[in-house]
Parts: structure tokens; sequence; C-alpha cells
């Protein structure tokens, strides 16, 4: 009997290539010592279930307890707690554990499709804020502290604030002036740091969002530090939080069966950066420097760098790199084809107008000769002769009004119309290019002309869509009004 699955990752495993995207282990080889003897001494005998004395992830009292204490105070929280269904589950427990039925949420329009997810989980009403936006580039970054004040003094009842930091693209926001604004109105602010539980273990990287008064912040270990994918953590600092609602919240979503080596992981990662993470984020800052510094050499390369302050962006990651190729004529869905397929660089997003990469403590020096070979043959052999007409993401630019919550949308009837009847009607599905996983449509707004012409660009030049029912878009489900 054939196993597709398997014969698939054994494809990959065979595969030598330069892994520039999650998770940041890179193949194990930036694992902790601590978890690779594990995986190589007992391998599947690891994976156990709560047997006497391994503890319980839903109630901990002894290892896990253990372990996550320690994580708190290397990662600089009060109270921190073991993911084992990705940050997916962090949002959407913090979202639970801070908003019922019918509260308000304030969220920046640039949101991860899990945040949708909590939406519909806890009933809340999303109040959307503008992200600041840049069309040139087709990039949104951060909100900023006087969009947030605003927003709060124009909806009262604000149950809490969720910003993105940092974003996809490595650009953080004004967390601290942020915090000190939600926190004058006597809420909580949640962060989505899923792609930086790296900061603050090194003075050239941004500080965390713990550090700069966030009260609840999900962190993806997996996607830059040692741990297994799907391994994540939330931490809390303060008490804005009720603890006891937090903690009944993720046994909501997180599964009465944890995988014991994916909390090993993490339990790893905490230890590799308590003791080894300036270390190691010095060579994998140094490696980005290097990967940065020689694609700017290529003609009409145009690694992007956001690390002087704007409107939005106070803080950058170096260590994320995006490389325009419009130049190219290219989109970065093609030239994430030819990279990887004929030069075996392989990159963490391709988007229409760049290509995003991550360079993580697995990451070698040998990674960063081949991405920087392969960018030197993309623009030797493949610039395209015709100029590119790509659009701008009018979701992100202009904000839409939504007629119902995330929450009334799903569980209202529901009709599949054709794509062209179904502009004008109200979304019933949650569709979103992915990677990043921001959602274009989101249930409960209004379709427009803009986001369906856009969502069916990034379809026909080769870029994913993920909700859609209907994997071509030539249909959508709207509600039945």
């Amino acid at each position: 009997m054939p196993t597709p699955l398997i014969q698939a990752l054994q494809s990959w495993i065979a595969h030598n290539h330069a892994p520039f995207y999650t998770p940041g282990h890179k193949h194990g080889r930036g694992m902790g010592v601590e978890f690779q003897e594990l995986w190589q001494t007992g391998g599947l005998k690891g994976d156990l279930a709560e047997l006497p004395g391994l503890d319980n992830l839903a109630n901990p009292s002894g290892p896990i307890a253990a372990a996550q204490n320690l994580a708190a105070q290397t990662f600089g929280a009060d109270h921190t707690h073991f993911l084992v269904n990705g940050s997916t589950a962090g949002v959407i427990a913090g979202i639970l554990a801070t908003c019922g039925p019918g509260d308000r949420i304030l969220l920046p329009r640039n949101i991860h499709k899990s945040v949708i997810a909590g939406l519909i989980h806890s009933g809340a009403v999303p109040i959307y804020m503008q992200p600041e936006y840049i069309p040139a580039l087709d990039i949104a970054h951060s909100v900023t502290p006087q969009t947030v004040e605003l927003a709060l003094q124009l909806h009262p009842a604000i149950s809490a604030v969720l910003i993105v930091s940092p974003t996809y693209y490595g650009v953080s926001g004004d967390i601290a002036g942020i915090a000190a604004v939600v926190h004058q109105f006597q809420i909580p602010l949640l962060v989505d740091e899923a792609h930086g539980a790296h900061f603050g273990f090194h003075p050239d990287l941004p500080p965390s969002a713990l550090s700069l008064g966030a009260d609840l912040v999900v962190q993806s270990t997996h996607k830059l530090l040692g741990a297994m994918t799907q391994a994540a953590m939330l931490h809390v600092k303060g008490d804005r939080i009720d603890l006891d609602r937090l903690n009944r919240s993720l046994q909501l979503v997180q599964s009465s069966s944890p995988n014991y080596l994916l909390m090993a992981s993490l339990d790893s990662a905490t230890a590799q950066m308590a003791t080894h993470g300036k270390e190691l984020l010095d060579r994998t800052l140094a490696l980005a420097d290097k990967a940065r510094s020689e694609l700017s050499n290529i003609p009409d390369l145009f690694p992007l760098d956001f690390s002087q302050p704007s409107a939005g962006c106070r803080y950058f990651d170096p260590t994320r790199l995006t490389v325009t190729v419009t130049d190219f004529n290219l989109t970065g869905y093609q030239a994430d084809e030819i990279l990887c397929q004929q030069y075996q660089v392989v990159a963490e997003m391709p988007v229409l107008r760049h290509l995003t990469f991550i360079i993580s403590i697995g990451n070698q020096e040998w990674d960063i000769e081949m991405l920087v070979a392969g960018f030197q043959n993309l623009a030797k052999h493949h610039r395209r002769a015709t100029r590119l007409n790509l659009p701008v993401c009018e979701q992100i630019a202009v904000l839409s009004t939504p007629i119902l919550t995330p929450r009334e949308a799903f569980f209202a009837r529901q009709v599949t119309v054709p794509i062209d009847t179904a502009v004008g009607r109200i979304c019933a599905e949650l569709i979103c290019p992915y990677p990043p996983g921001i959602p274009m449509l989101v249930p409960g707004e209004l379709v427009t002309r803009e986001a369906i012409d856009y969502l069916q660009n990034i379809l026909s030049s080769g870029g994913e869509i993920v909700g859609n029912a209907d994997p071509e878009l030539e249909s959508l489900r709207v509600v039945d009004r």
C-alpha cells in the first residue's frame, strides 16, 4: 500500500537545499544538545502519554510545571504556558480569556487568520484599525499609538487590544507607546509575537513585547528557535489577565493528548537560549549581514531595510531578509519557483513583489553562499523582458466595515454563488494568501471587486490561497440573506 505523505517527506529529506523557512532549527542543526541526545537515544520511545512522573499539561504540577517556570524566567514572563497546537491555540485562548460574546476587541486589519478563528470561538466583535501602509511595496507595518488612542476614544467599552508585532517582514511597532495608551483605558494588550521568539536575547535585535509592556504574548518558538513545528509558548506578565480563565480557555483549544516530544523541544529551546542565546544569535546576525551585503551588490535586486524608524516601524529584525524582485520583471512566485527548482534555495514566503527568507540559528555559511549564488544566476539567466503590472492589496490599504461579526457569519445560513455575483454580498468564508495568512476576505465583511481581483491575481501568478471551498475561486460562499 502506498504511503504518499511519507514518500513526500522522504523526498524533501533527500533534497539537498538551503533552507530559509520555518522551523528555525533547519533540519535539526539548530536544535539544543539536550533534545538531540533525547532524539538520538530514545527516538520514538519518547512519544509517550501522561505516565506517572511525566505530569499533565492541563494541570501541571511536576516536570511540565518546572519547565514552564524556567521558560517564564528565561523569556521574562510571570507565567508561561506550553502550546502544542501552535501559536494559533495561544491566540484563540488569549481572545477567549479577555473577550466574550458581544465584547469589542481592537485589532489591526493585517492580523493572522488565527485571530478571526478566535473571534468566531468567542463571539467578540472586531473593531479594525488601519495599519501604516507602504503602497509602493504593498507592505503593511504596525499601527501607531496615535491610531490606537483615537480608536479607543471613538469606540468605548473595548475589552482588549491585540496587535501583530513583528510583522512577517520583521517590523515591530512602538509597543511601549501602544501599551501606555492601552493601559490608560485599564484594558490588556495582547501581542501576536509569533515571529519574535528570539527577541530580547541579543542587543542588536528588537526588545521583546513583554519587556515593552505587553500583558499577554504568543510566540511561535518553532519558527525561530530550536523547537519542533507546532511547539509554541504563551507568556503572561502583570495582573491584567485572568489566569484561571486563561487556563480554562487553553483547555478548550489544546489537545487532551499533548505530544511530549513537542513539549520536550520547548524545554530544550529554553535551556538553549538561556545558556547560549547571544552566542547563537551573534552568528545568525553575522550570516544575515553577509547575505544582505552580498545581495545588495546584484544589480536591480533590492533587499528591504526598515532599520530607520518610521510610522508603524519602531524596530526591525535584521535576520528577516525580504528581497524585491519586480525589477527582474518576475513575480515573487516566479522567482521562488526558479530558486527552488533550479538552484536549491527555498524561501519562507513568496508574494507578488517580494521573497522573504528567515535566517535563524539553524542556518550555516553554505546556506548563505547558495542564496547569493541563486540570485546571481537568477539575475543572469532569468530576467523577464516584459514589465509587470501588479495590483496593490486594497483590503489592507482601505478598511471595510463588517456587516456581521465573524461568528454570526460563520453560523449563518450560507449559499455558494458564482464569483462575479458575490461582489456586494456578505462573505461567509475566511480566505487569505498563505503565507502570510493575513485574511483578504473575512466572514461578515462585504465582498469587494478589489479583493476578488487581488486573490485571482495571486492564483494566476502561482500563489496559494487557503480557506476557500472552491480552489479555483470561481465561486464563493456568502451569507444567504
